[in-house]
């Protein structure tokens, strides 16, 4: 609180929750370049404690245990999780290859963070979590973006009823997103939602604390455009009782980056929250994100602009770790469970049978 009782930012611990115990340790399944850039430097950032990795392509793997100090480049998945050592592993392969991953995991008996898209399908996802389930390990979700600053600060303001019963909430992104760098998802038929706006689809849920009825959606393509999939989506989500959510994405902007944006709003009956994700401003550099805020509870008149630390890339990585060893610490189930994932991949696959069968789609078709 100030010193005139008004709460502030001060009062929001934002910032990603890290175990009081470091030394669990963990191996690190693919070397690609999230690994590189975003998985290890926040794990080093974190303190935690990286025993090995292994890659099929054992010279990745051998220059990320250098570049990051790793004591082991496995030579073989085998060696990687017959390690007594390693307890956690940090699955980071392509949604196609995760479910049969997962199971190898699972059957040796570590605790696992997948990737999203849990699964390339519902009944991927559903097998996954059965799988989890049945071996009796802690399986989570890299659903980073729950971490991220401004994402994390906006639950917590909810979470605190400054903004009261939470009546809509929205997303905008526009800007020049080049998919060729990553060719294989030039190559697909489900990639906006899938591969980007998955990411939104969590946050505002998470922000919110539930998930939508159902969702209306619509993709689009660019003229020309070198991708299979679409590139431009826009998301209706009704939720019980008066709560509205939207995502207007588009991957396309013809202008230059001064003209981006990336936004995320959140309105009640008490208050607003506005801000902006900074990754996605003058990209790959990324800036802070920003948060302001406005609450009847707080001062009716006046906004709030709290400076924020960090970024989604690569802060927001230690979020989802972090929450996953403070689980196996605490003897709980992780926030960003598989189990909790599935409402998220229920949201993701609405999404697309809306767009092909122009209709709302509602959650529980998914079971």
């Amino acid at each position: 609180m100030t010193n005139q009782g008004i709460p502030q930012m001060m009062d929001i611990d934002y910032k990603p929750k890290l175990p009081k115990n470091k030394s669990i340790g963990i191996g690190i399944i693919g070397a690609g370049a999230i690994v590189q850039a975003c998985h290890l430097p926040a794990y080093r950032m974190a303190g935690f404690n990286v025993i090995g990795i292994y890659d099929v392509n054992r010279e990745r793997a051998l220059a990320l245990s250098e570049e990051f100090g790793i004591r082991h480049a496995f030579h073989s998945l085998e060696d990687l999780l017959k390690n007594p050592e390693i307890e956690v592993v940090d699955i980071a392969i392509p949604a196609k290859y995760q479910p049969d991953m997962v199971e190898r995991v699972a059957a040796a008996g570590k605790h696992l963070l997948c990737q999203k898209p849990l699964g390339e399908s519902y009944e991927d996802a559903k097998r996954i979590a059965d799988t989890v389930t049945a071996a009796g390990v802690k399986g989570a979700v890299n659903q980073q973006m729950r971490w991220s600053p401004g994402i994390k600060a906006s639950q917590l303001i909810v979470q605190n009823g400054w903004l009261g019963e939470v009546t809509q909430a929205s997303i905008q992104v526009n800007v020049l997103t080049e998919w060729e760098q990553w060719p294989w998802i030039t190559k697909i038929d489900r990639l906006e939602v899938m591969y980007h706006s998955i990411h939104y689809l969590d946050s505002i849920r998470s922000v919110l604390g539930k998930a939508p009825e159902y969702i209306y959606a619509d993709g689009a393509k660019f003229p020309e455009q070198s991708s299979r999939g679409e590139t431009r989506t826009m998301i209706h989500m009704k939720f019980l009782g008066e709560t509205r959510g939207l995502i207007h994405d588009n991957h396309n902007h013809i202008a230059g980056q001064d003209d981006w944006y990336a936004t995320f709003r959140f309105e009640g009956t008490e208050g607003i929250i506005k801000g902006t994700n900074g990754a996605l401003y003058n990209y790959p550099e990324g800036r802070e994100d920003t948060i302001h805020y406005l609450s009847k509870k707080i001062d009716p008149l006046q906004w709030h602009s709290p400076e924020l630390e960090g970024r989604w890339f690569p802060d927001a990585f230690m979020g989802t770790m972090g929450e996953l060893l403070l689980s196996i610490e605490e003897g709980r189930e992780p926030e960003n469970s598989v189990l909790d994932n599935l409402d998220t991949i229920r949201m993701v696959f609405a999404s697309y049978r809306s767009m092909e069968e122009n209709r709302p789609v509602w959650l529980n078709e998914f079971r």
